[in-house]
């Protein structure tokens, strides 16, 4: 019985080794989980902004000369106006927080507009392990159509 006992008494301090170990495991997973939220969030939020971007400019972006000018009230898209639109609405003085930079595009083609946009996303917790990625990269692309009545 003493035998028993001695061993107990000498392995009584290793759980307490251990303990250490795991908080840091779950403080590193707990950061790559945050990392990885912060970019699937600025993902889904830029597909919604071209989203919204393709649904505007297909009402916008209207050319009212071939609208007006011909007899079935042609509807026809202009990339000049298109082109203006996306450059203001991913201007720079626009940019959500979280994001370092972001562009976008519209290729219009009769009535179909494209609008593609690229955002540099910030991480949270990666820049404090060394030679890990600052941000990523992430893009979306949506598509919408206008067609007279």
């Amino acid at each position: 019985m003493k035998l028993r006992t001695g061993l107990r008494h000498r392995e009584s301090g290793s759980v307490l080794m251990l303990v250490p170990a795991a908080v840091l495991v779950l403080l590193v997973l707990g950061a790559i989980a945050i990392d990885s939220a912060i970019v699937v969030l600025a993902q889904r939020d830029l597909s919604n902004r071209t989203a919204a971007a393709a649904n505007d400019l297909a009402g916008w972006a209207l050319a009212e000369e071939s609208f007006y000018r011909s007899s079935g009230g042609a509807v026809q898209l202009d990339q000049t106006r298109a082109t203006a639109f996306v450059e203001m609405t991913f201007s720079d003085l626009r940019r959500p927080a979280g994001y370092e930079q972001w562009s976008g595009r519209a290729v219009t083609d009769g009535t179909q507009v494209v609008v593609e946009a690229t955002a540099r996303v910030r991480y949270l917790f990666a820049p404090a392990i060394p030679g890990a990625a600052r941000s990523t990269t992430v893009t979306a692309r949506s598509t919408a159509s206008a067609r007279s009545a």
